[in-house]
């Protein structure tokens, strides 16, 4: 198939337009069009009747023009009008035209006054009009009225920009010549999209009405605001001679006259006027379709293509086949797998920028959180030193021990261990609350809410707290006194209680960050710094370039405390004081330093435990509480409390850092690497044997929605390219001329035709000469 003729590109376009207008896409397809802007009575219907030679356009105050209107006018010997929403009628009456465009508008927006983006599609066959395709759009407004939301003219401009923007577009801009041509919306809006004036095309409504004296010359002759596709001026009906039913025919006639006989405009009255626009209109959307039909072409092909891979396994698509509800059933369990392992793992192909997830909390809660609740659950020494001595009084009974009893050791260690199951269990909720929140987001990918009890039942908390649990009472059956680690009756009766416990580290950073130091108004406010936390000090800095430090604080007696959020305080805060009552910085005996959340405050303060700062323990009695005879022990009773409290202190040490390396593997093992096989090799014959994989599969009323839309898209996508069939478009596209200063010169520029270049197809032209041509 050869040329077919520039006159069939417009018809051709109009296809295009029905046939992505049925599934709801027209919107949204790049089509060559022109799209008619100008704000309300700036005379876009009376422009667009003057077309039609019929009164067919909704009238009335306020906005009338509520959703895109696709006006398709195509040459016919016959005159009648038919609507895509209602193909199989034909409209004679162009007033039943007028009342099936306000139905159907209020059939979408409501009779409210409110606005939509849903387009009218209107085909009007007519002997008096050329072949033309404009999109006549709401105008725009500054101020609702009735019950329009408040803000309908951010509405309207969002709709107008979502035609407008797309470089296939023509816009028509309409202004009224009696309103200042600088403060004109159409041509602000497009500016925006079109800022050289490339797809601009200029029209002046109302030159009838301007004040006496006065005239547009200046504008029509593209001088006052430049346009590269020009201005052409019009005058329209007015409000009396549309009330008077005047004959369109006696209008366009009047114009005519108007122009012909107006010392201003007499001398360009053959390029002014409804007709001289509507062939202008009809010729450079030629040229346009023309241009742009080879790359809308290549950007269908690529969308079908793109579509095709995924339409495939919709061919011979039967929601009920068993076969079907099997080999989905399948691949969402390998899918399932796949994102869950991705998400543990770490080896996801999107990666979270913004905040940890998956694994990565995970591996948070086990080497911050847990060691964190174990520390934060340390004995008590005044607590502690009491449980001792009555323990020790309690096994000699009414005999005084000359030896300390190992039994008081013994008893004292297992209630201390018993005290770990707290946080061993705090550890397991948030793991597994972590991997609820891991299956959740697996499950969105495929969208199926529902199937996620079928997967959560992996975490079932009473089985795993049972086995977990095991830890601590296996350490509970057997003390282990002959532990290379363990100090020894020896050793414990010569160490001194004064001697430190703090095991020596290298003054190596633990961490680098920003805090706040919270410090009342009177004494300067509350100021970021930059901390670096070493084994030893804690040291800030003005900025990250650790150039001016401003103050460094030794860990020695340091102690960590929790300090109540401000009422007015968006940050979180925790507290560093003295054990000794000393001032810590400056006149301060606490510094309380703020971070933006909770998780960066559990962050900060287990760091501070691994360089040996600690929080404090709450007294569980005062001082007056104790009893006195807790207090007054005989020296040979101080020393076998001192001798059980470092056995305790150093066996104690020992199950804690066991606790601490084997908690993290047995929830790995027990919960997450247990999830992982479950899913791969057990939980497709679960979801079987649990008798609902039928409901299961179901396909859901959004897939079914998602698939519909994209087969629709597909067939529109083939119906489109074969519309466009093989059409040759390599034709000779005159470039749009340069801004002129007057339409003589304009005209001038646009005449000069470029040579034929050797070996090029044959040149087709319009019919009627064109300002582009």
């Amino acid at each position: 198939m050869g040329n077919r003729g520039m006159e069939e590109l417009i018809p051709l376009i109009n296809k295009l337009q029905d046939a992505f207008s049925c599934i709801g896409q027209s919107c949204h397809l790049e089509l060559p069009q022109i799209a008619v802007v100008g704000g309300q009575s700036a005379g876009k219907s009376s422009v667009l009747e003057n077309f039609v030679g019929r009164d067919f356009l909704p009238r009335g105050s306020g906005i009338v023009t509520r959703r895109p209107l696709i006006l398709q006018l195509v040459n016919n010997k016959a005159e009648y009008a038919e609507f895509l929403h209602c193909k199989s009628r034909k409209f004679v009456d162009f007033d039943e035209v007028r009342l099936e465009i306000e139905a159907e508008t209020d059939r979408i927006t409501g009779s409210n006054k409110g606005i939509s983006p849903v387009p009218i599609n209107l085909r009007v066959y007519s002997p008096n009009v050329l072949n033309l395709t404009l999109i006549d759009l709401p105008g725009m407004t500054k101020v609702a009225v009735g019950d329009q939301p408040v803000d309908i003219e951010y509405q309207i401009r969002d709709m107008l920009l979502q035609f407008i923007s797309k470089e296939n577009c023509l816009i028509l801009a309409v202004t009224p010549a009696n309103s200042d041509l600088a403060n004109s919306d159409a041509l602000k809006i497009s500016k925006e999209v079109d800022p050289q004036g490339l797809r601009t095309i200029g029209v002046i409504t109302k030159l009838d009405l301007m004040d006496e004296g006065t005239d547009a010359r200046d504008i029509l002759e593209n001088k006052l605001l430049p346009l590269r596709r020009g201005y052409i001026g019009v005058v329209n009906r007015s409000q009396k001679d549309i009330d008077g039913r005047k004959d369109i025919k006696v209008a366009l006639a009047a114009e005519r006259k108007f122009f012909l006989s107006h010392p201003a405009y007499r001398h360009m009255a053959e390029r002014m006027g409804t007709s001289y626009l509507q062939k202008t209109l009809n010729q450079q959307l030629t040229n346009h379709i023309r241009d742009t039909l080879p790359a809308l072409r290549s950007k269908l092909q690529s969308q079908l293509l793109s579509l095709e891979k995924e339409v495939d396994e919709y061919k011979n698509f039967k929601p009920d086949d068993p076969a079907r509800k099997t080999k989905a059933l399948l691949q969402m369990v390998q899918q399932f797998g796949v994102d869950f392992e991705k998400r543990i793992e770490g080896s996801g192909d999107q990666v979270d920028t913004l905040e940890l997830s998956g694994g990565a909390r995970i591996n948070r809660i086990f080497h911050e959180r847990f060691p964190f609740e174990l520390v934060k659950m340390e004995f008590d020494e005044k607590e502690l030193r009491r449980e001792i001595s009555y323990a020790i009084k309690n096994i000699h009974g009414v005999r005084t021990g000359l030896f300390t009893p190992d039994m008081a050791f013994e008893a004292i260690v297992k209630k201390q261990l018993i005290k770990l199951k707290e946080p061993c269990l705090k550890c397991i909720d948030l793991v597994i609350q972590e991997l609820i929140n891991t299956v959740r987001q697996c499950t969105l990918k495929v969208d199926r809410d529902r199937r996620q009890h079928h997967v959560w039942g992996l975490f079932e908390h009473d089985g795993f707290v049972f086995q977990v649990m095991l830890l601590i009472d296996i350490e509970l059956s057997y003390i282990n006194t002959n532990h290379e680690d363990f100090i020894g009756f020896a050793n414990a009766q010569q160490r001194s209680a004064a001697v430190s416990k703090k095991r020596a580290m290298p003054n190596q950073v633990i961490r680098r960050g920003w805090l706040t130091i919270n410090i009342s108004i009177m004494k300067g406010g509350s100021k970021d710094y930059w901390f670096i936390l070493t084994a030893e000090s804690l040291s800030w800095y003005k900025d990250e370039e650790e150039k001016e430090k401003k103050f460094m604080l030794p860990l020695d007696n340091l102690k960590l405390r929790d300090v109540e959020k401000g009422f007015m305080s968006t940050k979180h805060t925790f507290g560093i004081f003295n054990t000794e009552q000393r001032n810590v910085y400056k006149d301060l005996r606490q510094i309380e330093l703020a971070c933006d959340s909770q998780e960066d405050v559990d962050s900060w303060k287990a760091s501070f435990l691994r360089a040996g700062v600690y929080p404090e323990k709450d007294q569980l009695e005062n001082e007056d509480s104790v009893p006195a005879d807790s207090l007054s022990m005989d020296p040979q009773l101080e020393r076998q409390v001192e001798t059980i409290r470092n056995l305790v202190d150093s066996y104690t040490g020992i199950v804690n850092k066991s606790i601490r390396d084997l908690m993290p593997k047995t929830i790995m093992h027990l919960m997450i690497n247990s999830a992982k096989e479950f899913i791969y090799s057990e939980l497709l014959a679960f979801l079987y044997s649990s008798g609902d994989q039928s409901s299961l599969m179901e396909e859901s009323a959004e897939q079914a929605q998602r698939r519909d839309e994209m087969l629709r898209m597909y067939h529109a996508l083939k119906e489109a390219l074969h519309i466009i069939g093989d059409i040759s478009t390599s034709t000779v596209s005159v470039p749009v001329p340069p801004p002129a200063s007057g339409v003589d010169r304009l005209v001038s520029v646009c005449s000069r035709r470029p040579p034929a270049a050797p070996n090029r197809p044959t040149i087709i032209r319009p019919s009627e000469p064109s300002l582009l041509d």
